[in-house]
């Protein structure tokens, strides 16, 4: 798996975990996911992602983004 899919499903993930949450849980967490949008509105302009450079030091194949 590449870093790009990696850094997509991380992000659905903190999307869908953040609206259970704020179902769930406490109406707060809607939070996780404005930050999950915000992180992903921030890398298409600047594509500095600090998810892929995780998943790089992991050893994730480049992909066409990352």
């Amino acid at each position: 798996m590449t870093i790009d899919r990696m850094v997509l499903a991380f992000a659905g993930t903190v999307v869908l975990l953040g609206v259970a949450l704020a179902y769930f849980v406490h109406p707060w967490w809607i939070g996780l996911t404005v930050f999950a949008g915000v992180n992903m509105i921030q890398s298409a302009f600047t594509g500095f992602c600090p998810a892929a450079m995780v998943f790089k030091k992991l050893g994730g194949k480049p992909g066409a983004a990352f």
